[in-house]
């Protein structure tokens, strides 16, 4: 419904009108078309000698000293993921403007000496698998795809819009998080909120009309049912006798949801996934890996 006072579209040789570029404009872009840049290069602070491999992901200097879980989903799943198959490496506080890809995670690996080449989240577990030959999980159950839609849609989807588009937790949380230690101005601040908030909310909208809570939070709560049946009495997803992949997704969201230092206002997820005690015990027994 549009809001009050509005009077409906404008008559289209108005929009167009109005939105058409002026000639002379068009004329300087088209001497000017748009170019791709290549990827970022990496941070000039990494020093050129690197005794440990180096993870950059989101945190806080606290949290990178002392090798604390990240407070985003994605770099937790893969700094999990690589204590889990025991690789070393240091966290470094970083964000998605110095990498490369202009996303986090990504690796700087310790070898080859002077190496300046980084790696992907979408290559770290192949990277992982030549360090350490683990098991590549997804060829040990076919179940694996499915389970793991469950986190990368519903309770993804449910995150999305308790850490976001709740504005006590948006205040509270990501705020505090991903925009104060970004920037002092307060300009900047407001575009950043606007960014985040409206990423947030296309990205629900790529699946739906319009957001629905109830429905999110509902699918949540069927996804960590489903969840708990799946890892029943054993310690490990898939009857593994270490954690691997999946565990690791899995903690990433369950850490997080359960985490109370990180000042939730208002987490319905957290009361729906206490419900599932061994989902609750698989986190605390990943939790000592930090």
């Amino acid at each position: 419904m549009p809001p009050k006072g509005s009077e409906g579209p404008e008559p289209a040789s108005a929009a167009r009108s109005f939105f058409s570029i002026p000639t002379p404009i068009k004329v300087l872009f088209d001497k000017f078309p748009l170019v791709t840049y290549p990827a970022n290069d990496i941070p000039q602070r990494i020093p050129s000698e690197r005794r440990e491999n180096q993870l950059f992901v989101f945190t806080d200097a606290a949290g990178a000293r002392r090798g604390r879980p990240s407070f985003n989903p994605q770099c937790l799943k893969w700094q999990a993921y690589l204590k889990f198959v025991g690789i070393d490496f240091e966290i470094t506080a970083s964000n998605n403007h110095a990498s490369p890809t202009g996303a986090l995670p990504f690796l700087l690996p310790s070898l080859p000496a002077g190496s300046s080449d980084a790696i992907p989240s979408h290559k770290l577990q192949k990277w992982a698998i030549e360090q350490v030959h683990c098991e590549e999980e997804q060829q040990l159950n076919l179940r694996f795809e499915v389970y793991a839609s469950l986190l990368d849609h519903r309770i993804r989807h449910a995150w999305l819009y308790a850490l976001y588009l709740d504005e006590a937790n948006f205040n509270a949380v990501a705020r505090r998080l991903y925009i104060n230690p970004a920037t002092s101005n307060s300009l900047v601040r407001t575009a950043l909120e606007f960014q985040l908030q409206q990423a947030a909310r296309d990205e629900l909208l790529k699946t739906t009309r319009y957001i629905d809570v109830a429905d999110l939070e509902g699918d949540a709560g069927n996804a960590f049912e489903a969840l708990a049946a799946l890892l029943g009495e054993d310690d490990h997803f898939f009857g593994r006798p270490n954690p691997g992949l999946f565990d690791a997704s899995v903690f990433a969201y369950t850490h997080l949801i359960l985490d109370d230092e990180l000042g939730w206002k208002q987490n319905r997820l957290a009361q729906m996934l206490r419900k599932h005690n061994n989902l609750v015990q698989h986190r605390e027994r990943l939790l000592r890996f930090f």
